[in-house]
């Protein structure tokens, strides 16, 4: 892209962004909500006036953490989605009609999630909503679209053991990305593992399912610790750290507690050369937050790095820092935001209509060119086939890719092609 064009395209961008957020604010005026607290009672309000659309335009709900302990995850992913919206407008749109997005913050709080997805489908009627981030967001939403008949694309990796005929994952299932980095990890950096997580359901799950495959190749698990969303304070967690000493971390943390973990991992002069921590819910965006000094040398699974050498990369990463800066960067789950839209408006046009089993049905083998490689809807379970990939973070926060699939993964998330894992079908207490 032409360095003039860029700066065309993100002047025009900004302007399409105001735009779209005066439409929201403006419908705020005549009765519509935005997600904050305005009665100094710590609970969110929700009104009863919808926001008006004309008949060229299409409403979609966007729903991610905009503040709280997720913000500096889903924030980003919103943009991305944001992104995806303009592309396709300035294409034409969807069945010729202008995409309006009607964006919601669900304050990293599950009932939240629930109470503003309800919002969308029911006030703003929405054709569908792209959101979340944790597991418990998304379980807090699953019945909402399932009684309302609604549409759900969720974009991040999560435990599996779910398919609801009401949402999409666009993230990895657990053989795309828990599953092939614990093999990579028994075969490259050791059997001794530690289990970090964030204390409710997909690091309780995922870790089901890890001890489950660590028994199966007769590796040890060292120990098993949790910590709340939000947690800051990780001295005592380091400290059983040394006295384990494991060979690997496997990290399920969420949100800022990665920043504090990470960077008092670093105090204790613990680093990359005594322990591998690989993780699955930091990727470019939380690197920033973390410090990639504090981080380098750490390993991440994904589907998808900013450094990922294809075409459809370089345009994505070239018009993200044109809408939003050049210091920003991307990442797995901001890449699966911003295909899923396209996904979606792909399924609208393949089925005429916005009607959700209509489109539903038309999904069903649905492909794109995503800036991670080539993805597909699995017809079966509403998973997407994605590349698995593992990297390292390097000194400027972008990852070296160690090893990748080679080819996209089917889905599988009831790890039904694993003997190992036929005990694991629910998740545990404190989702």
């Amino acid at each position: 892209m032409e360095r003039n064009t860029v700066k065309k395209k993100k002047k025009w961008f900004a302007g399409w962004m105001l735009a779209s957020f005066m439409f929201v604010l403006a419908a705020c005026g005549s009765g519509e909500t935005t997600s904050e607290d305005t009665t100094g009672t710590g609970e969110s309000q929700v009104d009863e006036a919808p926001v008006e659309v004309e008949d060229d335009q299409i409403a979609v709900g966007i729903l991610h953490s905009l503040s709280g302990t997720m913000a500096m995850s889903e924030t980003s992913v919103r943009d991305a989605e944001l992104l995806a919206i303009e592309e396709i407008n300035e294409a034409g749109g969807v069945l010729g009609k202008e995409l309006v997005p009607i964006i919601e913050d669900g304050q990293s709080e599950p009932p939240v999630f629930s109470e503003r997805a309800a919002k969308l489908l029911q006030q703003d009627e929405v054709a569908v909503i792209f959101g979340g981030w944790t597991s418990a967001s998304r379980k807090a939403m699953l019945p909402i679209v399932e009684e309302n008949n609604g549409l759900l694309f969720y974009p991040v990796q999560y435990e599996g053991m779910e398919a609801s005929p009401n949402i999409f994952y666009a993230g990895a299932a657990p053989n795309q990305q828990i599953v092939p980095a614990v093999d990579w990890l028994l075969e490259n950096r050791g059997t001794e593992f530690f289990l970090l997580g964030s204390d409710y359901v997909f690091p309780r799950l995922a870790n089901q399912i890890i001890k489950a495959q660590l028994e199966e190749n007769g590796a040890t698990l060292v120990d098993e610790q949790y910590t709340p969303l939000g947690h800051t304070d990780y001295n005592t967690i380091i400290s059983r750290i040394r006295e384990s000493k494991p060979q690997v971390i496997f990290n399920t943390l969420n949100g800022d507690s990665n920043v504090a973990f990470f960077q008092q991992l670093s105090d204790a002069g613990i680093t990359s050369n005594d322990v591998t921590v690989l993780s699955v819910s930091v990727a470019e965006e939380e690197i920033r937050g973390i410090g990639a000094r504090v981080i380098e040398g750490h390993l991440a699974s994904w589907n998808y790095y900013q450094s990922t050498d294809t075409p459809e990369n370089q345009s994505f990463v070239e018009n993200y820092k044109a809408a939003y800066g050049d210091d920003r960067v991307t990442g797995d789950p901001i890449e699966a935001a911003y295909f899923m839209v396209h996904l979606w408006a792909q399924a609208v046009e393949a089925a005429g209509t916005t009607d959700v089993d209509a489109v539903r049905e038309a999904a069903a083998g649905i492909e794109f060119n995503a800036p991670g490689g080539p993805v597909k809807v699995d017809g079966d379970n509403q998973h997407v086939y994605k590349t698995v990939r593992i990297g390292e973070v390097q000194s400027d926060g972008q990852f070296l890719e160690l090893w990748n699939s080679g080819e996209p993964v089917k889905p599988d998330p009831y790890l039904d092609n694993y003997d190992w894992a036929s005990g694991i079908s629910s998740a545990v207490a404190g989702d």
